[in-house]
């Protein structure tokens, strides 16, 4: 395609090339998100002052406190949340979480110090906090989701590279329900190449970056040619790239994917250090203690609820309650791992059965270990697999210091060869009720996926990364996305 061409392509889906848009409607959920905390903050505190006599507050009252708003903007905006593009889910997590602490405290403090006592309003307060990230992320993601389907939001980008790192690139900006980079134009310097690529066009030019700010304003350029030598990426980025106000460089790290990656200085010669952070005896005490309190907690909340599952599963099919089946932990040692039985009794038996007449069935276990229509699974079976919650006694090995609440899905020994090379790497921590692959692609996830979404986790993990696939697992179990 030339220039002349790729200008009519244009112009016809795109006006805009800010963010601005982007940036207003994140100030304007938050805004809501904000308040609704507040609402909630105040509403818990005026139930629990009837039951307890804690003094009085209205719930209306809480939109009196809207002139605090803008400090909660104002904060957001230090921590770079506007428009906090292409942000890693856990970083806008930690964001939102230190601005809202920073916040209420603020509020909380100046309160103290104008009445000198404290009051059910600063409760209020100390509960909005706790839930404020909560609701925050919550009104973003459907703040992305309208942006996405309305085309309204995203940033117009020039991707430098039609190679595998390019196509890679694109497919993933391509792919992204949300509303950051939208790439229109692939800049590329084999002439032999195709004219578009995945519906967007492709200009066998790459020294044409000045020409295109200067037409269209386009403000950000990808770089995906970690193949180019030195000097000619050198020139390209001088010449070309400098042209556009934000560029990325995506080198050649394919075996890397870490947003931790921190640069050293050895006498000059610049290191990347991407260190395993669960490696750290302080990291994993953390994880640790995540782990305990959020067993604790969560178990208290629910513990109705799995007395009620256990009694109907006494009812709906003859057999134990429980089911535990024997996995391979950390460092390949293995244990039982506990969960509620959904299939009849005998299942082992009825599966080789199921294999010996139905070939095409068998042929899909050995891919996946897993059956979509598996005719052994109770009534009950179906509802508690839908919505993962047969693996809630899985509770029991956290609390026994064999699984973790987030990390790899724990295996069988027959599933070791699907990992590969990857394994023992991969099983070097604790496996986890939930993970990185399973509130991304769960039972639809081929094990190159799984592999790729586990070694993410490994490379990146934070406790902000852990609460984040917690918040996401609330939302998978709830609508029962992928599972069978």
């Amino acid at each position: 395609m030339i220039l002349s061409e790729f200008d009519i392509w244009y112009r016809k889906r795109y006006r805009r090339t800010s963010s601005s848009l982007t940036s207003v409607s994140f100030i304007i959920s938050d805004f809501a998100a904000v308040l609704i905390t507040f609402a909630w903050g105040f509403f818990l505190v005026r139930v629990y002052g009837f039951i307890h006599d804690y003094g009085s507050i209205n719930a209306k009252s809480f939109i009196t406190y809207w002139r605090y708003l803008p400090a909660f903007i104002v904060i957001f905006y230090i921590l770079q949340l506007y428009p906090g593009i292409s942000l890693a889910p856990s970083e806008e997590l930690r964001r939102f979480s230190i601005g809202s602490v920073i916040v209420y405290g603020g509020i909380i403090l100046s309160r103290l110090i104008e009445y000198g006592y404290w009051d059910s309003i600063n409760t209020a307060f100390i509960i909005s906090c706790i839930f404020s990230t909560f609701f925050l992320l919550i009104t973003r993601s459907i703040v992305h989701w309208l942006l996405h389907i309305t085309s309204l939001g995203g940033i117009p980008t020039v991707i430098y590279g039609s190679g595998g790192t390019g196509r890679l690139v694109l497919k993933c900006l391509l792919d992204k329900r949300k509303s950051d980079y939208i790439p229109v134009l692939i800049l590329d310097d084999n002439p032999e190449g195709e004219d578009t690529h995945m519906g967007i066009p492709v200009i066998h030019d790459t020294t044409i970056g000045q020409e295109i700010v200067k037409r269209y304003k386009i403000k950000m350029a990808i770089v995906a040619m970690p193949n180019l030598e030195p000097q000619k990426l050198k020139n390209l980025i001088n010449t070309s790239v400098s042209a556009f106000r934000y560029n990325v460089i995506i080198p050649d790290y394919s075996s890397i994917s870490t947003i931790w990656m921190s640069v050293r200085d050895f006498n000059g010669i610049l290191g990347i250090d991407i260190s395993n952070k669960l490696k750290l005896k302080w990291n994993q005490g953390v994880k640790r203690f995540l782990d305990i309190m959020m067993v604790i907690t969560g178990g208290i909340l629910i513990l109705p609820l799995l007395l009620i599952i256990a009694l109907i599963i006494k009812i709906n099919s003859p057999g134990p309650v429980l089911y535990k089946h024997k996995r391979l932990g950390k460092n390949g040692k293995y244990f039982y791992a506990y969960k509620f039985r959904s299939m009849v009794v005998d299942a082992e038996q009825q599966l080789h059965k199921i294999f010996d007449t139905n070939p095409e069935l068998k042929s899909e276990w050995e891919k996946t270990h897993k059956l979509q229509n598996d005719p052994r699974i109770t009534g009950i079976g179906k509802i508690l697999r839908r919505t993962s919650i047969d693996e809630f006694p899985q509770l029991i090995n956290i609390i026994k210091g064999e699984m973790s609440v987030v990390g790899p899905r724990p295996i069988v020994e027959e599933e070791v060869k699907k990992y590969g090379d990857s394994y023992n790497r991969i099983f070097s921590i604790k496996p986890g009720l939930s993970g990185m692959w399973q509130v991304s692609g769960r039972s639809h996830a081929n094990y190159h996926d799984r592999i790729t979404y586990d070694s993410y986790y490994l490379q990146n993990w934070s406790i902000w990364l852990d609460l984040w696939i917690i918040f996401r697992t609330i939302g998978v179990v709830l609508f029962g996305k992928g599972a069978y």
